[in-house]
């Protein structure tokens, strides 16, 4: 992976982290399935109507759409108001990362190295440390919708991967417009059933400038900005590579929570945190270090034949 496109990865993990304020922000006066419709309304319109439809098929496209948007967004705040802590749900959404990779090994034959292997370990306990540390009551109704939000994410990051590769070069842009256009009935349809017509009419008698600042922000940082440098890398690398930089959201959202929310980290949490950035690095480096080494090795053996010879 090149060093720019591990700066757009980061670009994406910090857009991701500091998306969790914003979601808290407008929730205090938008219902979440609600403010996912909103979301993808002003991520759409109007810019669905200046971008073709990618040259994908619309079995590919509704797939994604339903899985990255409707899934993800209507398990993970279903899972909220059923009783998963916002701390928790933000942290074990982040699982997608190894779901993802579990998928791309087992279906699509793409294979790990040992960094891969290694990083998701030391991430895989850095995130369960954060998560025996969140506090909080936790329904387990709660936690399987989250876990299926993490599931669903994932199976679209694989989706979505084969559909960018088998197809011929096209805007990303276009796809994260249009797959949010597929999903703004469906999310519609859940967040009538789940929150009722007299929520959307409490919301828009009460509709605040800040839940105004938290859509926007949604809509063309968290979704159109972050969503489409990430269809981007998994478009140019496997999703074994891809898949791991979200790992770093959570710690971005705690930092940015301690920064403009006043919220506290706890020793343990830093202590997760640290083993969290420590596996990305191993993740993203360790393969550029074995290969450094191996270089090393063969120049070392290199230089000996010779002074050997001499």
């Amino acid at each position: 992976m090149s060093k720019f496109d591990i700066f757009r990865g980061f670009i994406v993990v910090i857009v991701w982290g500091i998306n969790f304020i914003a979601i808290k922000l407008g929730v205090q006066n938008v219902p979440p399935l609600l403010l996912g419709v909103l979301r993808f309304i002003v991520a759409t319109i109007p810019a669905i109507f200046f971008l073709p439809r990618p040259p994908i098929t619309w079995g590919k496209l509704i797939a994604i759409g339903f899985t990255i948007n409707v899934g993800q967004f209507g398990l993970l705040f279903l899972g909220m108001k059923l009783g998963m802590p916002a701390g928790l749900a933000s942290l074990l959404l982040q699982s997608q990362s190894f779901f993802t990779l579990i998928i791309a090994v087992t279906l699509t034959g793409e294979r790990w190295q040992w960094n891969n292997l290694a990083g998701m370990i030391l991430a895989a306990l850095g995130m369960v440390i954060i998560g025996l540390h969140q506090g909080g009551n936790m329904t387990l109704i709660g936690f399987w919708l989250t876990l299926a939000a993490a599931i669903s994410w994932a199976i679209g990051n694989i989706i979505m991967r084969q559909a960018t590769v088998e197809a011929p070069p096209f805007s990303m842009l276009s796809l994260i417009v249009w797959i949010g256009a597929v999903s703004i009935i469906p999310l519609a349809i859940l967040s009538l059933s789940v929150e009722g017509f007299s929520s959307w009419q409490t919301a828009w008698q009460s509709l605040s400038w800040t839940a105004v600042g938290s859509v926007i922000y949604l809509a063309y940082f968290a979704t159109l900005g972050a969503y489409t440098l990430w269809a981007k890398l998994l478009s140019h690398y496997p999703a074994t590579v891809v898949a791991p930089f979200s790992l770093l959201v959570p710690v971005i959202g705690m930092s940015c929570s301690t920064i403009f929310l006043g919220e506290t980290i706890s020793f343990f949490q830093a202590i997760g945190a640290l083993l969290i950035m420590v596996g990305l690095v191993v993740h993203v480096v360790g393969e550029r270090l074995t290969n450094l080494k191996t270089k090393l090795l063969v120049n070392l053996k290199s230089a000996t034949i010779n002074e050997h010879n001499h």
